[in-house]
């Protein structure tokens, strides 16, 4: 399948793996990459040194092309990015920040740049930013989110409309019908995080991974609006929250309570009851761990399989 995403990124198929915190590591990406997607080391939860290693390893475990999620608050940012140039990373995701700050730098060592966006407005920014393409994100979507709560497929016409650069969707997006609906909607890819992170190669935890599984409709939430908006499994974490906002708690009180390390704990640990489980909205439809390859191929199997019923 060819498109304007997979000439991007010379690429086999226009789905892209999220670079998730606690669950995107070499494995997963390399196993998507060859797949004949695109798989995101996820560098928000890695040392510098450990994002070397773990580019090294997915360096000899494909060949095919990969890329890095940066989320840009990053305390360590400018090794970060000394790292992706010196390891000869061709494409980075950018993430939780002003596209303007590292585009320039990207651009001019030859990397491709995408930045994660929840607006019209902040697509707009990256655009006039230099980006090669935008990732609109839907509230449906795992982690941290948007304050806007636009859902994906509100944003993705609204944003396709004034843009000239690629699109690329993301949120409540799990499934070849799902991939199918985003591109009529005017997508020129997906990006998957949640079905990714049911898989055998995820990073996290077993335990975390069982809990997608099990997790259904109604079964996550999204809270934590006034530090920085994510959707989470409503567990024994996620009820403590809900009570403290019963004391209308300062901005102050909630840092205490969310501590540090809280989704590490959830997601890579496998606390079930006092970490963060971050997952989107579709965890619903995800029924069973998969090798990521398997599932690659069944949202194409899928996805060609609706789309020429329909033609």
């Amino acid at each position: 399948m060819k498109n304007i995403i997979t000439e991007l990124f010379k690429i086999k198929y226009p789905i892209i793996q999220a670079g998730m915190v606690w669950n995107s590591g070499w494995k997963l990406a390399s196993a998507v990459s060859n797949a004949g997607g695109l798989g995101l080391i996820g560098a928000g939860s890695m040392y510098p040194d450990v994002l070397r290693e773990h580019i090294q390893k997915c360096k000899k475990a494909t060949t095919k092309p990969f890329g890095i999620n940066v989320p840009m608050l990053y305390p360590n940012i400018e090794e970060i990015m000394k790292i992706i140039v010196e390891e000869g990373v061709k494409v980075v995701f950018t993430s939780a920040g002003n596209p303007k700050t590292w585009t320039p730098f990207l651009k001019e060592n030859g990397i491709t740049v995408v930045h994660v966006v929840s607006s019209v407005k902040f697509a707009l920014k990256s655009e006039q930013a230099g980006v090669d393409a935008v990732v609109v994100e839907g509230f449906e979507a795992g982690g941290h989110n948007g304050r806007e709560e636009t859902t994906t497929f509100t944003l993705i016409p609204m944003v396709k409309e004034k843009l000239s650069i690629p699109v690329i969707a993301a949120g409540g997006i799990a499934s070849g019908r799902g991939m199918l609906a985003a591109m009529i909607l005017g997508a020129d890819g997906v990006q998957i995080g949640s079905r990714f992170a049911a898989s055998n190669e995820s990073s996290a935890h077993i335990n975390f991974k069982n809990e997608v599984v099990k997790t259904q409709d109604g079964g996550t939430q999204l809270t934590l609006k006034e530090l920085a908006p994510t959707r989470m499994i409503k567990n024994k974490f996620y009820n403590e929250l809900q009570e403290l906002y019963q004391q209308k708690p300062t901005v102050e009180q909630l840092k205490d309570k969310l501590g540090r390390a809280r989704a590490k704990k959830g997601m890579f640990e496998g606390d079930l009851e006092n970490g963060e489980l971050e997952i989107g909205q579709i965890a619903g439809l995800i029924h069973e761990i998969k090798p990521a390859a398997a599932i690659v191929k069944e949202i194409m199997e899928e996805f060609n399989l609706v789309k020429k019923s329909f033609c």
